[in-house]
């Protein structure tokens, strides 16, 4: 892998971008650090994803003096190439090429880069060995489970040695030791210098693997930073959660707890406190199994900010 780069390789001040009359990225702003981690987290119609692809250009912004996109140094509207060629890409989608096996997909995009066959197959070799795939190589892409499939899509992304990873969305719908089987990669990549930027619906992801995560909502930046400081400046440290809402209801309880904040959504019920004893009281007067009481987290912050109305746009 490349050494690590000084300074900032992404720079993005006031991007927007517009389909139509819906206004996707309303004057976004970030830098991304080298041989760090970022995230972006959002509802579903945040921007994250648009956002992701202007960096690369294969989505062009709004035209505006104020917008400005720095990718090592080069505008991804005039040099989509340059960017490219020092990028790997894990969309969101499977996009592999069901025709053909594991390794030919990986030698069709060396071929793309102008990679001499000798390297190439050399490349190969060690990304099939560093994602786990080492039987697979010769298996149709139509042979292989969902988290193989993510696992070669990473692989195809790393074939160019790119000082830059973009994932979005890489472990959804994978089982949990697929996951942490990528979240280990990840954090691999990163001791090697690899900048990654990362798109995820999974906060606990967000939390493991980022060094700085920037949460979107309706087009918009509402918070970035790191994320444990994000949850204690952002929440109180403590939640009390109802786990058996139709266990209370049987009995007639409703959790009043005056000067604490309280959230009902549906059938579920927070208490936030940043004393936990505090909320073990409460929880010792409720049916046992009922409730539990545990560390504010990520997903809690997220839902406060974005809300936790459904978004399905």
């Amino acid at each position: 892998m490349l050494p690590a780069v000084n300074g900032s390789i992404i720079r993005v001040e006031h991007l927007y971008k517009s389909f139509g009359n819906l206004c996707a990225v309303k004057g976004v702003s970030f830098d991304v650090e080298a041989a760090r981690c970022v995230g972006l987290l959002g509802p579903n119609g945040a921007g994250k994803t648009t956002t992701l692809k202007a960096l690369y250009g294969m989505c062009r912004r709004d035209p505006d003096t104020r917008t400005s996109v720095d990718v090592f140094g080069f505008d991804p509207d005039r040099d989509e190439l340059e960017i490219k060629c020092r990028s790997g890409v894990v969309p969101q989608d499977d996009n592999l090429d069901s025709e053909l096996d594991a390794r030919q997909n990986l030698l069709i995009y060396a071929r793309f880069y102008g990679i001499p066959a000798d390297e190439a197959h050399r490349r190969i070799d060690a990304l099939i060995d560093f994602l786990e795939l080492t039987e697979k190589g010769k298996a149709r892409i139509k042979e292989l489970s969902g988290g193989m499939k993510r696992r070669l899509l990473i692989a195809r992304a790393l074939i160019n040695n790119p000082k830059l990873l973009i994932l979005d969305e890489p472990t959804t719908g994978l089982d949990p030791q697929v996951r942490h089987l990528i979240w280990d990669k990840i954090r691999r990549l990163k001791e090697e210098g690899v900048t990654i930027l990362i798109t995820t619906h999974y906060m606990e992801e967000a939390f493991q693997l980022c060094d700085k995560v920037i949460i979107m909502n309706e087009g918009r930046i509402v918070d970035e930073g790191d994320p444990a400081e994000l949850i204690r400046r952002g929440m109180e440290r403590y939640v009390l959660e109802v786990i058996k809402p139709e266990a209370l209801r049987a009995e007639g309880i409703e959790i009043d707890v005056p000067g604490l904040r309280k959230e009902t959504v549906r059938d579920a019920t927070f208490v936030y406190s940043d004393d936990p004893n505090v909320l073990q009281d409460v929880s010792n007067g409720l049916p046992a199994g009922s409730v539990h009481v545990r560390p504010s987290n990520l997903e809690d912050l997220f839902l406060r900010i974005t809300g936790r109305k459904l978004n399905d746009s």
